[in-house]
């Protein structure tokens, strides 16, 4: 008998997923308790769901029939199910059977597999959910192929099976379709299952972002505290349905009533009506019994403002850990806890769930998140401040359900958002962040600032790892603006959001300030941009002479943006706005090209540029809570030319200009992503193999570092050769070592304080006869101490060549990074490394050698030969392969790597294994686990 505290019980199974519709389930193993789900489960089932499951009428389970669908041994027979509430929605089961169709045990490697999905969670992907789960369990049990029989008009099934991407046989036997799948995962399964993730999470927020019906629980009579700022806020705001007040401490009888000016109820279950969104802002302690109300109601999402959660240490973590699997049991979705709230201007929505209060920003096209509250205030006043709209904003707190990630699954398809911007603390899911990134960030610009880098002692967030300049890289290799401030992130934001693309670095600078153009023009070259020689229009300049000039360079072929500059007039009435039309008029009639604007004490000329008098204000809210029944109120549209960004300082306009053009660069190199390439002479189960035995002592968290034949072999593998060595622990030994090496050789020192140290004096070189070898063996045990202290080796000569070193390590937040570098001084002391995620594709290979900015030095300078840089990326690209394909591989470092003129030599090679972590961004769908 198996149950969920047995320890044979797969407790690793258990996983929340997202479906179709947004909602969420619970997918975990079935055990000999759920007998009496499975009865209530399968009466809810219509006749027509078990002809298909059973091919023959089928009223009711027999004992039988529960004692068999109830009791597995989770290796040759397995159950899951799908639950909400605690309650089955569907099932699935696999039995291993052998080749004659029967049952069988390992080493059979097929089995047959059957669902059963109520129907009225029919169409939500509950099936969908199930295959991958259930397929995950098959191959860790050593099953390769599912076998299915279907009728042929249980279409709905035959589709769940045939959409899944796997290689597949269908034929047609006795009345039915016999299906067989191959469950080795495909890339056109894994892309299957990431489109069905990226639908199903940008739906989940889509309905917490556009609700029709808006609970706030925790409203005070006296009109104080959080709830009711909340209510106020999305009263004052507009939203268009309906909204609901929520407070216990209300008399029975009263329900119904007014609470500042919005109905209200003692409990969510008095509201008598569906309620799509609860805003939950009571003491922490109280929390569960509204999250429970709200599960047995129906709600279909919650924002919860309440603090006392994982930020006060570790009994709030557990009480926030609890809380998110109550939301998810419920089927429900969560922002927060200690969110600040959500903030949606659609025309048809204008949903302000939040703490800011009313106007909290006009409508524009930049999404917005932060998981910071404090930064989210920032960054609202600030965006407003300039005149600047939203599309959305969320603000997560702990994050302990939605993040970031389906964030941006969302903005991905959102098409009121144009360009995103993201306040992190941590990057959560790292593979899965910098996947989906890179999907966005090819549609529309992503802007992070990253906070955390330097994580101090207990605080909640942990750090990276790597150095800060390694992240940055990083993010940028996945199409990420990265900024350090929020104060850059409001400026490159406003930039994007108003203004095209450049072509190109070339910078054209105008104005009425001589020295504000020369400062702009020293910026510009700063940020490795190309401006041109300032064109100064003189103090005396008037807004038509600013028109003509910005026109005349915005119809240069010679320039791809604009930066003007602006000064007050002396002695003149403000002129704020006839300059801003003035220069919105000539964007108007040359489009195209970005400009931005740098001003001294000119505030009237920001707003005037922003357009923000062209913006329609909201209209009144609809009274006593009730939905609007009234058209949309039309576009808030910018006046002729656009929104021009505008900035006190020229280092923060041309920092905006050059992330665009960096950004567009971006764009233009990732047209072609380029690809993996495949090499026939890899031996990938011979490497899996050699892992699994070399870690089969190693207990799990500790790493194993390979002696020199085991990396060699492994290494090998995948086609890198490294150059052998032999001992020399005798001046007779490395006599004995070179005649068998051949000579030329050298002789290196490998004790661990003189590796990689040739300044010491402790590798002698080019060796060629055994007189040269003795000698400098008896030179080095003189210098630097005795043999048994020094660990000498005798090796094959390398031909000559640039020195590089090639390394490969696991980070906790970045995920698999692969580095590259000339060995010495500018890896060493300038830090003139560069890194790629993994896996390396041929175009970021050539890409991480050529990003060196000693990269010359490979190519030729000063008259030198250039070395063999096709064989140096083949060589990463190798490297590449064998950490993604392993991750048991937490760390290989090749130093030094001889690059010569043709070919290269590898000459030491240090190679640590360990178990590996489990992998978040591959496998079957799931939400992270609390």
């Amino acid at each position: 008998m198996t149950t969920a505290s047995d320890p044979s019980y797969p407790a690793h199974w258990e996983a929340d997923v997202v479906l179709r519709d947004g909602g969420t389930a619970r997918i975990r193993p079935i055990t000999t308790e759920d007998a009496g789900r499975l009865v209530s489960f399968y009466e809810q089932v219509s006749d027509e769901s078990k002809y298909y499951r059973f091919f023959a009428p089928y009223p009711r389970l027999s004992d039988r029939d529960v004692h068999r669908f109830t009791h597995h041994d989770y290796v040759d027979r397995v159950g899951l199910a799908a639950t909400i509430g605690g309650e089955f929605i569907g099932t699935v089961r696999f039995d291993r059977i052998g080749p004659d169709g029967r049952p069988a045990s390992a080493p059979a490697d097929e089995a047959e597999v059957a669902f059963l999905v109520q129907d009225a969670h029919q169409g939500r992907g509950v099936a969908s959910a199930l295959l991958e789960h259930i397929g995950a369990v098959a191959r860790e049990r050593g099953i390769r192929r599912f076998a299915a029989e279907v009728l042929p008009a249980n279409t709905k099934m035959i589709k769940v099976f045939t959409d899944a991407g796997y290689q597949q046989k269908r034929s047609f036997e006795d009345g039915s379709v016999h299906l067989t799948l191959d469950l080795e995962p495909t890339a056109e399964s894994l892309a299957v299952q990431r489109a069905r993730e990226q639908r199903a999470e940008a739906r989940s927020v889509q309905r917490l972002l556009a609700p029709g019906s808006v609970a706030v629980i925790g409203v005070s009579r006296s009109g104080s505290g959080v709830g009711a700022a909340t209510l106020r806020n999305l009263r004052d705001g507009g939203f268009h349905g309906h909204l609901y007040a929520v407070n216990e401490a209300r008399a029975p009888g009263m329900e119904g009533d007014l609470l500042d000016g919005v109905r209200a109820y003692r409990t969510v279950a008095d509201i008598g009506a569906p309620v799509d969104l609860a805003v939950i802002a009571v003491p922490a302690g109280r929390v569960p019994d509204a999250v429970a109300a709200c599960g047995e109601h129906g709600v279909q999402g919650l924002v919860v403002l309440s603090a006392g959660y994982g930020e006060s240490g570790p009994a709030g973590l557990a009480r926030q850990r609890e809380l998110v699997r109550q939301v998810r049991s419920y089927g429900m979705r969560l922002i927060g806890p200690n969110a600040f709230g959500v903030i949606n201007t659609a025309a048809d929505v204008e949903l302000n769930a939040s703490l800011a209060p009313a106007p909290a920003t006009a409508r524009g096209r930049i999404g917005l998140f932060t998981q910071s509250g404090a930064i989210g205030i920032a960054l609202l006043s600030g965006l407003l401040r300039r005149g600047e709209g939203l599309s959305s904003f969320v603000s997560a707190g702990n994050r302990a359900d939605v993040s970031g990630n389906d964030i941006l699954q969302y903005w991905y398809e959102d098409e009121a958002t144009d360009v995103a911007l993201m306040y992190l603390e941590t990057l959560g899911n790292p593979r899965k962040f910098t996947r989906l990134a890179r999907r966005t960030a090819a549609l529309k610009p992503l802007v992070v600032a990253l906070g955390g880098r330097h994580t101090p002692a207990g605080h909640v967030v942990t750090g990276t790892r790597l150095p800060e300049a390694t992240v940055s890289e990083l993010m940028r290799q996945a199409g990420v603006i990265q900024v350090d401030t929020v104060t850059e992130l409001v400026d490159v934001g406003r930039l994007l959001a108003g203004q095209p693309l450049p072509a190109g670095p070339r910078v054209a600078i105008l104005g009425n300030s001589e020295s504000l153009g020369v400062l702009t023009y020293d910026a510009c070259l700063t940020e490795g941009l190309r401006p041109a020689p300032p064109l100064d229009l003189t103090t005396a300049a008037t807004p038509e002479d600013f028109r003509a000039a910005l026109t005349a360079a915005l119809a240069s072929d010679d320039c791809d943006a604009v930066v003007v500059t602006a000064i007050p007039w002396v002695g003149e009435r403000a002129l704020a706005d006839d300059l801003a039309e003035a220069l919105r008029q000539a964007v108007a009639e040359v489009p195209g090209k970005p400009v931005a604007v740098v001003h001294v004490e000119l505030g009237e000329l920001v707003e005037a540029l922003s357009a923000a008098r062209a913006i329609q204000p909201p209209p009144a809210p609809a009274p006593a809570g009730a939905p609007r029944d009234r058209a949309p109120s039309p576009p808030r549209a910018p006046a002729p030319g656009g929104r021009i960004p505008a900035y006190p300082a020229a280092e923060r306009a041309v920092k905006a200009l050059a992330e665009a053009v960096r950004h567009a660069q971006w764009r233009r190199a990732n047209a072609d992503a380029g690809h993996v390439p495949e090499y026939e002479d890899i031996d990938e189960s011979g490497a899996a193999a050699q892992l699994t035995a070399l870690l089969a002592g190693v207990p799990e968290g500790a790493a194993l570092t390979l002696d020199e034949p085991e990396a060699r072999e492994l290494l090998a593998r995948y086609g890198t050769r490294v150059l052998p060595t032999l001992p020399a622990p005798s001046a007779d030994a490395a006599v004995r070592a070179a005649r068998i090496l051949g000579y030329p050789v050298a002789l290196k020192t490998t004790a661990p304080h003189l590796r990689h140290r040739a300044d010491l004096g402790g590798v002698r070189l080019d060796l060629t006869t055994e007189a040269e070898l003795r000698r400098s063996y008896e030179e080095v045990t003189e210098a630097l101490g005795k043999p048994a202290e020094l660990l000498p080796v005798v090796q094959t000569m390398a031909p000559r060549g640039v020195d590089t070193v090639v390394r490969s390590v696991v980070d906790t937040a970045a995920g698999a990074v692969l580095s590259f570098g000339l060995a010495g001084v500018p890896s060493e002391l300038l830090g003139d490394t560069a890194h790629r995620l993994v896996p390396v594709t041929d175009r970021d290979a050539a890409g991480l050698i050529r990003s060196l900015r000693a990269a010359p030095l490979l190519f030729g300078w000063r008259g030198s030969d250039p070395v063999d840089t096709p064989a140096l990326e083949e060589l990463l690209l190798r490297l590449s392969r064998l950490v993604d394909d392993h991750p048991e591989v937490s760390g290989i470092s090749l130093e030094p790597v001889v690059v010569a003129t043709e070919g290269l030599s590898v000459l030491s090679a240090t190679v640590r294994v360990a178990h590996p972590p489990a992998r978040t961004d591959l496998g079957p769908r799931t939400l992270p686990s609390y």
